[in-house]
């Protein structure tokens, strides 16, 4: 949702664009569920119900965050260039016209700030991903709160406020590559870091929940890059176009490096690729036209693909889901390619007459690149940081430390005493070890049986 272009065409109804917008949010909204099948797809089955129970909870936490002064915090009229103030807050001064923005003058304010909060909650929801599998709950539903605050709001208002610097830069991020991927994909790195390696290797134990997720997340995405256009115009039609040939480059594309390596069509990498090409379309979807998806998928393809070998290569930190080399390294590739195909002649056509852009290096305007990666580099390098010293802080508080212990007994049951997986026949769980049994078989060993046989 870019803030560097004059309103859509006033041909536009005023109750449709409202209508897909509500309807954007609503598809914006099931993208955090599917980052929990997701995530719970990808780890061990005995973490997999907090993963996708925190992946929720970041809903109600972010949404109370947003209507206190979160939205206050990066979009009210009068803020700085660094961050808004409180002018907003708890929606006060809100107006029933227009939004904030020079795109959201086309819906009132009211549904641009709950479409505005689905992003900001998907964004804390993607940093769950590199905690996964080791970390407590409680601590973890703090920090959720306190980095939207402290990280995401700061960012979303450099990019998309009126006043903020990228926005008065130049900068085009029409759909949130670095408030959502890249501070996420930063603040995922930092806590891994933080938090040290898991006790024990991980292979995804539900390969169906992996799809599911990701089909999730492709569907809501249509909402996510489409409604950013916050009209049902001819931009919302390009931004969805753009965003379903992006993911399917990047998904064949990581699939058949895979299969040269392991001789097998994988699943998981497909919907990796997928994921990793809907990453990287997210900033330009309103700018670029099709053709340039197949830079933006093949190349989102091969370099988070080849983010994830380094890291395990390097092996010094412990990303489990990869949220560095998808969301990270994806949203870099993914501004820095709209710096080079952002089309000034296509945006032209598709507002009716109105020159909204410059244009990227494809129009001559090579600057362009160099204000892209400048605003990637400052979100990449903040978000790192400040997450870093969020995390270091909740440490030395007592009750707050991050690492779960005994997490060789599973997220679940230490921190919930709920498994995400049941069967009929089970008996009561034996209260003092959390054992469950079924027909005179102890569930947590054959689950040990089965992980290691994973392994």
């Amino acid at each position: 949702m870019s803030t560097n272009s004059t309103n859509s065409t006033n041909n536009d109804s005023s109750s449709g664009n409202v209508a897909w917008v509500l309807a954007a949010t609503c598809l914006v909204w099931i993208m955090t569920p599917g980052v929990g099948f997701l995530y719970s797809g990808m780890a061990r089955k005995k973490h997999a119900l907090s993963l996708i129970m925190l992946c929720i909870l970041t809903i109600p936490i972010v949404s109370i965050q947003w209507f206190i002064f979160g939205y206050s915090l990066a979009f009210s009229r009068t803020g700085s260039g660094f961050i808004g103030n409180l002018q907003n807050a708890f929606l006060i001064n809100a107006s029933w016209e227009s939004g904030p923005t020079l795109l959201s003058k086309n819906v009132p304010e009211f549904i641009f700030a709950i479409f505005q909060c689905k992003f900001a909650i998907i964004a804390s929801a993607l940093i769950i991903g590199g905690a996964a599998e080791r970390v407590r709950l409680l601590p973890m539903i703090i920090f959720i709160f306190i980095w939207s605050t402290l990280v995401y709001d700061v960012i979303a208002a450099w990019c998309w406020s009126t006043n903020g610097w990228f926005t008065t830069l130049g900068g085009l991020d029409f759909a949130g590559g670095i408030p959502i991927h890249i501070s996420s994909g930063a603040a995922a790195l930092a806590f891994c870091i933080v938090l040290g390696r898991r006790n024990e290797p991980s292979s995804p134990h539900n390969i169906i929940n992996v799809i599911l997720g990701t089909v999730m997340l492709w569907f809501g995405w249509f909402g996510f890059n489409g409604g950013s256009a916050l009209a049902a115009n001819k931009r919302a039609i390009m931004a969805l176009i753009v965003t379903n040939l992006s993911a399917s480059f990047s998904g064949l594309t990581w699939m058949f490096l895979d299969y040269f390596k392991y001789k097998r069509l994988r699943a998981v990498s497909f919907c990796s690729g997928a994921v990793a090409g809907l990453v990287a379309i997210t900033p330009a979807s309103g700018y670029v036209a099709p053709y340039a998806t197949v830079f933006f998928g093949i190349a989102s393809g091969i370099f988070c693909n080849l983010a994830i070998v380094m890291k395990n290569k390097l092996r010094r930190y412990d990303d489990a889901m990869d949220v560095f080399a998808i969301h990270g390294i994806g949203g870099f590739i993914g501004n820095f390619l709209t710096g080079v195909f952002a089309n000034k002649d296509l945006v032209f056509r598709l507002n009716d007459n109105d020159i909204l852009i410059e244009g990227g290096a494809i129009n001559g305007n090579f600057k362009q690149i160099g204000i892209q990666l400048a605003g990637s580099c400052t979100g990449m390098i903040y978000s790192f940081l400040v997450t870093f010293i969020i995390l270091h802080i909740m440490n030395l508080i007592p009750g707050l430390a991050l690492r779960l212990d005994g997490g060789r007994g599973g997220t679940d049951i230490i921190e919930m005493n709920e498994r995400a997986y049941c069967f009929a026949e089970e008996s009561d769980a034996d209260n003092e070890n959390g054992h469950v049994h079924v027909n005179n078989v102890d569930i947590e060993s054959a689950n040990s049986v089965n992980d290691d046989e994973n392994k």
